[in-house]
C-alpha cells in the first residue's frame, strides 16, 4: 500500500492545488511538476476534467476509502496496511478542511453561477459519495456526449453498491441513445422511471446536499444543505418517484430480458434468506446485494421483500 500513497513532493503540489481554491489548469500542473501530477491524477487525489482541461481536488477521505477497499479485496494479509490508510493521509485530511474554498455550509443555500465550477463541484461531491444519488433529469433525449461521459461513472458507483433513481420524461422513450443508455444502466441496476409531469432538474447526493438547476440554459445552479430545504426536496422527489411509471427499459431497446443479477441471489432470495446472510453466502457486500435487490425489486414490481421472494419461488429460472 505505502508505494501508491503521496510523496513528499506530490503532497505539497496537491496542497498548491487547494491554495488555489482546489482546481487548476492542467498545463499549469504539468509545467510546474509533470511527475507529481500525473501520479495525483493516478492515485485519485486529483480528477482531470478533459473539457476544459482543469484538475479538481478530491477530499482525501474519498481516496482513502478506495484503497482501503482495494486492499481488503485483494488480500487478507493486507488487512494490517489498509488500516492505516486513513493515518497516513490524515495530513492532507486536515490540508483539505482548512482550505479556503470550504467554508462550513450548514443551514446554507448556495448559488454558482458558472457552468464550469458547477461541474467541478458536482465532480467533488460525487467523490465523496457512499449510499445514492436521486436524479430528477427533465427533457426528451439526453445530449450523446453527456450520456458517453455519465455511462462509465454511473456503473463505477453502482459497481461500489451506491444506488442510483432517475426521473425522465417521456420525450426520453422516444431517443434510441437514451433508451439504449438507459437499458445499458438499468443492466446495472440503476432505476429509472418516466415522469409525465413537469419537473425540475435536481440531484441529490447522499440525502446531504442537493443542486438545483436555477437557470433554463443550467448555468446556474443553487447548492443546498440546509437540512429543512433539503428535506423538502427529497419528499418532493420521492412523491414524484411514486407517481413515476416502470420501464422495461431492455425491451424497448430490443434486447434480450436480463435482470443484470446473479442467479443467486434471486435463488437465496427465494429461499428466505436474508440480505446480510445472502451477501455472506456469496461474498459480496451487504451494498452490492442490496442494489441486486433493488433490481429485482423494480423488475417484479414488489413493493416488500417478502413479496419479491414469493415471485421469485413462482419464476421461470
Amino acid at each position: 500500500m505505502t508505494d501508491r500513497l503521496p510523496s513528499e513532493a506530490e503532497r505539497a503540489l496537491y496542497r498548491q492545488v487547494l491554495e488555489q481554491g482546489g482546481r487548476v489548469m492542467f498545463r499549469e500542473a504539468m509545467q510546474q511538476d509533470p511527475e507529481a501530477t500525473l501520479r495525483l491524477i493516478e492515485i485519485g487525489l486529483l480528477i482531470h476534467h478533459a473539457v476544459d482541461e482543469s484538475l479538481s481536488a478530491v477530499n482525501p477521505r474519498a481516496v482513502a476509502d478506495r484503497l482501503s477497499a482495494d486492499l481488503r479485496e485483494a488480500a487478507i494479509r493486507k488487512l494490517a496496511n489498509s488500516q492505516r490508510t486513513s493515518a497516513q493521509l490524515e495530513d492532507l485530511v486536515h490540508a483539505y478542511d482548512l482550505a479556503p474554498r470550504r467554508p462550513d455550509r450548514a443551514h446554507a443555500v448556495e448559488r454558482v453561477n458558472d457552468r464550469q465550477q458547477i461541474r467541478h463541484r458536482i465532480m467533488q461531491i460525487e467523490s465523496e459519495m457512499h449510499e445514492e444519488t436521486l436524479a430528477a433529469q427533465p427533457g426528451g433525449a439526453r445530449p450523446i456526449g453527456q450520456m458517453r461521459q455519465a455511462l462509465q461513472r454511473s456503473l463505477d458507483f453502482l459497481d461500489r453498491g451506491i444506488a442510483l433513481r432517475t426521473l425522465y420524461q417521456p420525450g426520453a422513450l422516444a431517443d434510441p441513445p437514451t433508451v439504449d443508455y438507459a437499458a445499458t444502466v438499468s443492466a446495472g441496476g440503476e432505476r429509472i422511471r418516466v415522469l409525465d409531469e413537469p419537473f425540475r432538474r435536481m440531484l441529490v447526493f447522499d440525502r446531504r446536499i442537493a443542486i438545483i438547476s436555477a437557470s433554463p440554459d443550467d448555468n446556474h445552479a443553487a447548492f443546498v444543505e440546509d437540512p429543512a430545504v433539503l428535506a423538502a426536496l427529497i419528499d418532493l422527489f420521492e412523491r414524484d418517484w411514486a407517481r413515476a411509471a416502470r420501464i422495461d427499459w431492455h425491451a424497448l431497446a430490443g434486447r434480450p430480458r436480463d435482470t443484470g443479477v446473479p442467479k443467486e441471489v434471486g435463488a437465496l432470495l427465494a429461499q428466505g434468506l436474508t440480505q446480510r446472510a445472502i451477501a455472506s453466502r456469496l461474498g459480496l457486500s451487504e451494498r452490492t446485494v442490496a442494489a441486486h435487490i433493488a433490481r429485482l425489486r423494480e423488475l417484479y414490481d414488489a413493493e416488500t421483500l417478502f413479496q419479491l421472494g414469493w415471485q421469485l419461488r413462482g419464476a421461470p429460472d
